[in-house]
């Protein structure tokens, strides 16, 4: 595990500015996804990104291991991936008559689950104790997964063809979930003139190190929430669940996840302490897929009835 080290809050503010920057250098006219995403890793969290082909869900995934300085795996999710094929396997070797794990590409800093809704239920639900506990079973050995771990997977949307639902224990394990969108006109422009976007992503310098980040997810769990915050939080949480919109409502791990998600949104704006435009900025990327559209409002989408929820809950 990396050591920790100090850094001052001068220092912090000029990290997180210089590592936005060099995100939004390859994934153009993306602000709010890119600072929900990073607080996202701030939060120590997994994150979800659910989009169309080729918005830039890959990039934005490589980026972000870059720029940290992380080891990358990425796994291409498919209809016959293996649980195996993600965690490793035992072999028996001749020569000393026993068998020997090999460690599958989980064991890494930065995961991409490439497409993870194109695999099954099963090879999908490999991943819950390394997202959850970050450490692996197998063969009744427990081993440890690598200091910082960080899931990021991309979903297609469902009605393409070949895909399989995520399992709610599945999506609860993300932290969050963001979609990118089609860029606007200037950023496509942009990126029609540019160079590959891979090729920019080699030619990125690692800015906060693995010690560093750990430093800074230790910072984010001290900022402050005062207890008028954390009410609204709970009455979020509350109308989530009385409302008529919603089959259930939010469980409270997304109560803890929309705390800590909240903590990381101040951080990442260089407060101290969170307000309530934190918690409403960050609420729609930490609930919406948490929640289920009651049959008789599935003419509504999903983030609109988080944003009605937000309009309803007075501050």
């Amino acid at each position: 595990m990396p050591t920790t080290e100090t850094i001052s809050p001068e220092q912090t503010r000029k990290l997180l500015a210089l590592t936005e920057k060099s995100v939004s250098s390859i994934i153009l006219g993306k602000s709010r996804q890119i600072q929900l995403a990073l607080s996202c890793l701030l939060a120590g969290g997994h994150l979800l990104i659910e989009d169309l082909p080729g918005v830039g869900k890959t990039t934005l995934s490589l980026t972000l291991a870059r720029v940290f300085g992380l080891d990358f795996q990425r796994i291409q999710f498919t209809s016959d991936l293996l649980p195996s094929d993600v965690l490793g396997v035992s072999i028996f070797n001749t020569q000393d008559q026993s068998f020997k794990f090999h460690q599958g590409p989980v064991f890494t800093q930065v995961l991409l689950a490439d497409e993870i809704n194109r695999s099954t239920p099963k090879t999908q639900s490999a991943l819950l104790e390394a997202m959850e506990e970050k450490q692996v079973t197998q063969d009744g050995v427990t081993r440890q997964l690598p200091s910082p771990f960080f899931v990021i997977a991309t979903q297609n949307p469902l009605e393409q063809v070949g895909t399989f639902p995520l399992p709610e224990s599945q999506l609860d394990r993300f932290l969050m979930r963001i979609t990118i969108g089609y860029p606007d006109q200037q950023a496509e422009m942009e990126l029609l003139k540019g160079n590959n976007r891979h090729a920019m992503i080699e030619q990125l310098k690692t800015i906060i190190t693995p010690s560093q980040l750990i430093q800074l997810q230790l910072s984010v769990e001290k900022t402050h929430m005062s207890e008028a915050i954390l009410d609204y939080v709970l009455s979020l949480i509350r109308s989530s669940r009385l409302s008529p919109w919603f089959i259930s409502g939010l469980s409270p791990r997304a109560g803890l996840a929309l705390q800590s998600c909240a903590r990381a949104w101040a951080f990442l704006q260089g407060r101290d302490h969170v307000l309530p435009e934190d918690v409403q900025q960050v609420l729609p990327g930490v609930a919406a897929h948490r929640l289920q559209i009651h049959p008789e409002h599935q003419d509504k989408h999903i983030d609109d009835l988080v944003t009605l929820l937000i309009n309803q809950v007075p501050v």
